[in-house]
Parts: C-alpha cells; structure tokens; sequence
C-alpha cells in the first residue's frame, strides 16, 4: 500500500477536528484521534497503518479526557436539579473550559412515577441558551429527557 503523504493526512485530520466538535467527549475524542493519527504517521513514514492505529488509540485517551472534563459539570447539574427550589439558581465555572453556567430548575412535577424537573441553563450569560426536563434515576442521579438549545 502507498503511504498517504502527511500533509494530506494533516489537511484531513484538521478539517474533521473543524466540524465535529460538538461536546467537550466528541472535543477530547477528535483532538486525540487527531494527535494520534499525526504521531501515527510520523512513526510510521505516513504509512495507513501507523495513521489509523495512532488515531484509534489516540480517540480512545481523547474521549475518556473529554468525558472526566464533562463530570464535574454533571455534578453539579445533578445538585442543582436535586436541591434547589423551583426557581433558584446555581451557578458554577469550568476551570477546564472557563465557561460559566447557571442551572435553573423552572418547574417540578411527577412523570412514569419519577420526580421530574424543567429546567433553563445559562452559559457564559447567554440567557435559556438550553431548556429541558430532567427525570430522577432510580440510583438518585438526573438523567436529561429532553433538551432544547436556543
């Protein structure tokens, strides 16, 4: 097989990390995939081997990075649903991302027998940039049931 030239590579790599981060998980998993592929290619004198092995192990560290970022984030949204009053805030930064989020539980009913919540979330001061209905898990956490960006 003939080694793909590593600019082409690069070029490739670049323009997928351009248009698929969507989350901080989908963020970690295409930086690593990225960093990985380019390691990859260096090792293996641009060789597709070395490209694709580098972007597979490379997008495995990435996500599971992207997603421990992602935790203390959950964390807090899962205080915040679980005790604040209809209509009190909580507010916290990343110090990861530096963004600045405010959770705002907006109305709190029953659904399928589960305590379940509406919610609008601030970020970076940008008013209902999310709205949505969080129910509680069984285990006690929140999981998100429906979420609408604004």
């Amino acid at each position: 097989m003939k080694p793909y030239p590593l600019k082409n590579v690069v070029v490739i790599l670049l323009a997928t990390l351009l248009f698929s981060c969507a989350t901080k998980e989908k963020s970690g998993t295409v930086v690593g995939s990225t960093t990985g592929a380019a390691a990859g290619a260096i090792l293996d004198d641009g060789g597709a081997g070395g490209v694709l092995l580098g972007a597979v192990l490379g997008g495995l560290i990435g996500r599971d990075a992207g997603e421990e970022l992602d935790q203390r984030d959950r964390r807090n949204i899962n205080q915040a649903l679980e005790y604040n009053p209809t209509g009190r805030s909580s507010s916290w930064q990343n110090p990861d991302n530096g963004r600045n989020y405010q959770l705002t539980p907006t109305e709190t009913f029953q659904s399928n027998n589960r305590p379940c919540r509406d919610f609008r979330m601030d970020i970076d001061g940008q008013r209902d940039d999310v709205r949505g209905t969080a129910c509680r898990r069984s285990d006690g956490s929140w999981e998100i049931i429906d979420r609408s960006s604004y």
